[in-house]
């Protein structure tokens, strides 16, 4: 444990960024056809270990049919613009349009609107009739009131993602949701999080969670660190949670939870590191935000950005850069990682010597501090 003294009475746990910590070369390498991107969730198969964030910016009910045929996971946020208006194109257009300075106090007006459970049900079976993976998001708070429609409508995958999701909510004025309870007896596997901890993960594993998602406030569009004051550096926060997977795969007598990196992966070598320190998979939000046919117009945001009380996070511009499947697959035409990222990926696996996504998890990585010009 590596503390360092922040003043004599109090001592803090150093942890690292993916920008502090680099991957290294092993003694072989390998052609990048060779490599497998394969990844396997329950009995759900998927050709490259990326799901797409539920995010109003990244997913709609056209774009998670695209990346499903690409061949990732697509989560469509059931508390969005799709779930409270019957055509959101317009609401779209106009929050990528919005002044700065009047972002904010709009969309907390836009996203004030009602969920229409009648919607829920058409957005996931236009998904579904597709013939690609449903899965759909809810947050802890929204999960009691509308997770039956959701299952109803046959979703295969269901997420519960919040900024920070614990197995053990207290509250005196209502009723937290029972995490172990209801995964229990729900039919379909649960992706539940976020989690920042080795313990915070290890509980949500002990629900029967299909996987865990890290993070906490750690993406392009969050505030958590400048509104609450907490912040979870991405590299460390996964290799503690893998390291509660590897505990709990001995205490289940062999039950496997999927680690999925959740925030701060803005580039094809934020992914890379992020399976060597531990990750399954990857949920991307921004990095897919960037794409010319992404829903938020070059534009990015989160259900944080809207809160109706405490916003923790903001509209930002991330641009466009190139379409879904260029962003995915390539050809890239910029030298900065932010288009064909599982080329990338590829070609570091084939460059470190590693057939696929679990061996990667093995290489050798050093703390490299890197400082951009």
């Amino acid at each position: 444990m590596n503390e360092i003294e922040i003043g004599r009475g109090k001592r803090g746990r150093r942890a690292y960024s993916f920008d502090d910590i680099a991957v290294t070369p092993s003694r072989r390498t390998r052609d990048p056809e060779e490599v497998s991107l394969d990844w396997q969730i329950d009995a759900y198969h998927f050709d490259m270990p990326v799901i797409a964030a539920p995010m109003d910016s990244v997913m709609s009910p056209r774009t998670a049919i695209a990346f499903g045929q690409h061949g990732g996971l697509p989560v469509l946020d059931l508390e969005g613009v799709w779930t409270r208006y019957e055509d959101p194109e317009p609401v779209l257009a106009e929050i990528a349009t919005l002044d700065p300075a009047v972002a904010t106090t709009r969309m907390q007006e836009i996203y004030s609107a009602e969920i229409v459970p009648e919607l829920i049900t058409e957005r996931l079976r236009e998904i579904r009739a597709a013939g690609v993976t449903v899965a759909g998001a809810l947050s802890p708070q929204r999960t009691q009131q509308h997770w039956k429609t959701v299952v109803d409508a046959g979703v295969d995958l269901f997420v519960i993602r919040g900024t920070t999701v614990s197995a053990e909510h207290v509250s005196s004025r209502a009723e937290p949701l029972n995490l172990k309870r209801f995964i229990y007896e729900l039919d379909v596997p649960v992706i539940v999080g976020g989690a920042a901890s080795y313990t915070a993960a290890l509980h949500l594993m002990r629900t029967g969670a299909a996987g865990v998602l890290v993070g906490f406030g750690g993406g392009a569009a969050h505030t958590t660190r400048q509104t609450l004051g907490i912040h979870a550096p991405m590299a460390s926060a996964i290799a503690d949670v893998a390291a509660a997977r590897r505990d709990y795969l001995d205490e289940s007598g062999g039950r496997y939870v999927h680690v999925i990196a959740d925030g701060g992966l803005g580039t094809s070598g934020d992914i890379v590191k992020a399976v060597a320190v531990g990750a399954d998979a990857v949920m991307l939000g921004a990095a897919l935000a960037r794409a010319t046919d992404a829903p938020g117009r070059g534009y990015h945001w989160g259900a944080e950005a809207h809160h109706g009380e405490l916003p923790r996070g903001a509209r930002v511009e991330v641009g466009s850069v190139a379409s879904l499947e260029e962003v995915l697959f390539g050809p890239s035409r910029q030298p900065d990682g932010t288009t064909n990222l599982m080329g990338a990926l590829r070609r570091a696996m084939a460059t470190t010597g590693y057939t696929d996504v679990k061996e990667l998890q093995r290489i050798d990585v050093v703390v490299s501090p890197h400082r951009p010009s």
